[in-house]
C-alpha cells in the first residue's frame, strides 16, 4: 500500500515526509520554490521513471515510519504528546484524505457503475463512514481531548470522569467505523481490481486501503493505549 501516488504537490510531500527532501535533492528536484508542482508532472518533465521513483519514495517513507514507531513507546509519553500525535498525524490525514476520497469514489461510480454495480454500495458505505468520522473528530478535538489535557494539567478527577463518560461513546463509534471498513473490504472483494481497471479506479482502491491502514493505527493508539491508561488512573 503506497502513501504517495504522484498526484501530491512536491512541497506537501516534504511536509508529510521530511526525508523525501533527500531523494528530491538526489534527482535535483526543486521542492522549495517549485514545491507547488505535482510530482507526477515533474517526473514526466524531467523524463524520470515515475514508477521507479515512487517505489523508492514510498519505500523510504515506510522505512522511516517503521523506525519512528519502534523508537516511540506511546504507553509512556504524556497525554499531551499522544494527543498531539493523534491529531497532527491521524486526524490531519483524515481531514485531508476524506474529501479527496469522496471525489474519487464518486467518480468511479459515475464512470464505471453501470458495469460494476457494487460501486453503488461502496459509494454509500464510504460516505456513511466519512460523515461518521468527521463528527467523531469534532467530538474528540472539541470535547474529549480538552478534558484529558485538563486532567493531566490540573489533576482534576471531575475532568477525568467526564472524559471517560465520553470515551465509552468514542469506543462504540470506533467499532462502527471498523464495521464499515470491513463492509467496504467485502464489497470490493478485498480491493481486488477488475480487469482493465483505469488509473483512477486503481488509485481509489489504493487510497481506500491506505485509509483502512491508518484507521487501524489511529484506533489502536486510542483504544489500546490512551483509554485503558485513563481508566486505570481513575481506579488508582
Amino acid at each position: 500500500m503506497n502513501r504517495f501516488d504522484g498526484t501530491e504537490k512536491i512541497g506537501d510531500i516534504v511536509s508529510i515526509f521530511p526525508g523525501a527532501s533527500n531523494l528530491f535533492k538526489q534527482f535535483q528536484i526543486d521542492f522549495c520554490c517549485g514545491g507547488n508542482r505535482e510530482l507526477a508532472t515533474v517526473l514526466r518533465q524531467m523524463d524520470l521513471n515515475g514508477e521507479t521513483f515512487l517505489a523508492g519514495l514510498n519505500e523510504a517513507y515506510e522505512k522511516a515510519n517503521r523506525q519512528a514507531e519502534q523508537d516511540t513507546d506511546w504507553r509512556n509519553v504524556s497525554y499531551a504528546d499522544l494527543i498531539s500525535h493523534v491529531v497532527n498525524t491521524h486526524h490531519a490525514y483524515l481531514n485531508n484524505e476524506l474529501p479527496v476520497l469522496s471525489q474519487f469514489v464518486t467518480k468511479i461510480l459515475r464512470v464505471h457503475g453501470r458495469n460494476h454495480p457494487e460501486l453503488t454500495s461502496l459509494h454509500r458505505v464510504f460516505h456513511q463512514l466519512k460523515m461518521d468520522l468527521e463528527q467523531h473528530l469534532v467530538s474528540e478535538e472539541e470535547v474529549v481531548f480538552p478534558l484529558i489535557l485538563e486532567y493531566e494539567k490540573t489533576g482534576s478527577v471531575a475532568a477525568l470522569e467526564k472524559a471517560l463518560q465520553k470515551i465509552d461513546e468514542l469506543e462504540s463509534e470506533h467499532d462502527d467505523a471498523g464495521d464499515l471498513l470491513k463492509e467496504m473490504r467485502k464489497i470490493t472483494d478485498r480491493y481486488t481490481l477488475p480487469e482493465g481497471a483505469c488509473r483512477t479506479y486503481t488509485l481509489t482502491f489504493q487510497k481506500l486501503e491506505q485509509l483502512e491502514s491508518d484507521m487501524f493505527q489511529h484506533v489502536h493508539l486510542e483504544n489500546n493505549i490512551m483509554f485503558p491508561r485513563l481508566r486505570e488512573e481513575l481506579k488508582n
